[in-house]
């Protein structure tokens, strides 16, 4: 009489890369066994209570075996597909009456026995094709030999299968709540907050879970093996396994499975041979984002795109066992940024413009007439400003400007520009903007590449300072101010003052120095100096100097602090 578990041992050798003994929970090696997931990556027998991993070819069939030894046992049967949908069927076959035990005289030969199940298509139970996480659920199974069958028809994949005789008291999978949808309770332009109710492994059986929010733009996953394939799609499927080879259980890393080996383990096969799998093309990257924020079940994801659709999905996994499920995953859209008012230019007239920090203006210029060129003043009075400038759709330029610039582009009848400012990161910006189809007079006065004022050390005296600054080849009026400020003048207050806009009008009578025009033909020589007098002892003074254009505009160079001197 041949026991049952042995035959079916010499029934699936033939399936099975190497000879290993059917673990069953009745087995006192079976939870030594199951310590060792790697046990059974190469064998045709599911284990009574442990999920495992495996990888099908496309178009080729993979059959799992397990053996239920008594009628009216309580049967589940897990199929997790990871990146493609998955045809899969249960069926059961009946044993021979002479391995079962239960028949008499001389058995049949084994071999004649292993053709006899093949052979025999057996009652099928259950089929599913799809790639959503499916069960096979009964109260009371009979006994014999159950067989899996998977196959992928789309693509080479991997999958997950868990197998128990005792679903009630196993509970590997977290709990859903009545309710497991995934809430949107805000949205913004940046920003969905996501809320959804906590699993019951955690508030009632007390368990340790922890919960997984991914982001991405394509769909919602129905696993979170779904989600590390797409993860790890660039590297996971370069080496995949040949079917019907015989690999060591630490080579599945390297085919998009997870390791339950240490890193050292892991590094001696680092680099694997290209014999033992064939290339499959890299994967171009996915823009998706997985994050773990513990057992919190509210969750705001930030840094999103403006009117750009998400999906969001929420999946709860098991500290313990690491195996997870996932709630009703939701999608939302973001909110469009705030639409702009489009300012119109007006031909030849100076225009203010405030650009909030990291904020956009948008400015149409439509010539009346024809024009063979079109000329833009651009006068920016804090920080750098990012100018792109469109004609008719078509981008013609795309700079960033600091203190005065000019353009010059080529004109087309009844064309219309499309002016876009946008602010910088640090703060806001101010300038003035003008547009022309006839610049025969600048506006803004020509400045020098310096526009720093010096202050000379040696010179300074109880109730006078000497400083000097840089002109340029155009005749301008120069204007310098002056300001006693505190000792405690700190940068803050200095950037408030550095606006380049405000002009000399802005400043009190009493601030005023003098005005004086200068130019020369000789850039090296484009220096004047002045000496402000009438100043107090141990005193500091802000000095500002204005240059003037012949439009009225001015333009102020970078302000000096200095001090005279204490005692003399």
């Amino acid at each position: 009489m041949v026991p049952l578990h042995w035959c079916l041992l010499w029934l699936l050798l033939p399936l099975s890369s190497r000879t290993q003994k059917l673990p069953t929970r009745d087995e006192e090696l079976f939870q030594m066994q199951i310590r060792d997931k790697a046990f059974f990556h190469d064998s045709s027998v599911i284990p009574d209570g442990a999920e495992i991993s495996s990888y099908l070819f496309r178009d080729t069939p993979k059959r799992y075996f397990f053996v239920v030894e008594e009628d009216n046992t309580p049967l589940s049967v897990t199929v997790t597909p990871c990146d493609a949908p998955l045809e899969w069927k249960l069926s059961l076959q009946e044993l021979p009456e002479e391995a079962s035990g239960e028949g008499s005289g001389d058995p049949e030969p084994l071999e004649q026995q292993r053709q006899q199940i093949i052979n025999e298509e057996g009652t099928e139970l259950f089929s599913y094709k799809g790639n959503d996480v499916e069960y096979f659920i009964s109260s009371s199974s009979p006994s014999g030999l159950y067989q899996l069958e998977l196959l992928s028809t789309e693509k080479d994949t991997h999958f997950k299968v868990y197998a128990t005789t005792t679903p009630e008291s196993d509970q590997p999978y977290p709990e859903l709540p009545y309710d497991p949808r995934v809430d949107v309770t805000s949205l913004g332009r940046t920003t969905v907050t996501l809320a959804w109710k906590p699993s019951p492994t955690a508030s009632l059986l007390k368990q340790p879970i922890q919960y997984c929010v991914v982001i991405n733009k394509e769909h919602n996953f129905k696993s979170l093996c779904a989600v590390e394939a797409k993860l790890s799609a660039d590297d996971a499927f370069m080496m995949a396994p040949k079917p019907g080879l015989d690999f060591s259980p630490f080579d599945f890393g390297h085919f998009g499975f997870p390791s339950e080996n240490s890193g050292k383990e892991r590094s001696f096969l680092a680099k694997p041979s290209p014999k033992l799998g064939r290339h499959v093309n890299s994967r171009p990257k996915v823009d998706i984002q997985k994050i773990c924020i513990g057992n919190k079940n509210i969750f705001t994801v930030s840094d999103l795109k403006p009117d750009t659709q998400y999906y969001f999905d929420v999946f709860v996994a098991n500290s313990n066992s690491n195996m997870s499920t996932a709630y009703v995953g939701t999608f939302a859209r973001t909110k469009e940024e705030a639409k702009q008012k489009t300012v119109e230019l007006k031909d030849g007239k100076v225009t203010d413009v405030f650009v909030k920090r990291k904020g956009a203006k948008f400015l149409r210029f439509a010539p009346v007439s024809s024009h063979q060129k079109v000329t833009f003043f651009i006068h920016s009075c804090l920080d750098a400003v990012q100018i792109q400038v469109r004609r008719d759709g078509k981008l013609l330029l795309s700079q960033n400007v600091e203190g005065i610039r000019q353009f010059q582009l080529r004109g087309k009848p009844k064309a219309k520009y499309l002016i876009r400012l946008k602010g910088h990161k640090k703060g806001a910006s101010m300038l003035k903007i003008l547009a022309t189809t006839r610049p025969s007079k600048q506006p803004f006065p020509s400045l020098p590449e310096d526009t720093r004022i010096k202050a000379f050390d040696k010179l300074r005296t109880c109730s006078s300072a000497t400083v000097a600054w840089l002109g340029t080849q155009d005749r301008n009026k120069f204007c310098i101010y002056k300001k006693e400020v505190d000792d405690s003048y700190n940068q803050d207050q200095k950037r408030r003052e550095q606006n380049q806009c405000l002009g000399p009008d802005t400043r009190k009578k009493s601030e005023k120095v003098l005005c004086k025009y200068f130019h020369s033909q000789n850039l090296q020589k484009a220096v004047t100096t002045e000496t402000i007098k009438g100043l107090l002892p141990g005193k500091s003074y802000l000095l500002d100097v204005y240059v003037i254009g012949h439009g009225g505009h001015s333009v102020k160079y970078q302000s000096k602090v200095v001090k005279t001197r204490k005692f003399c």
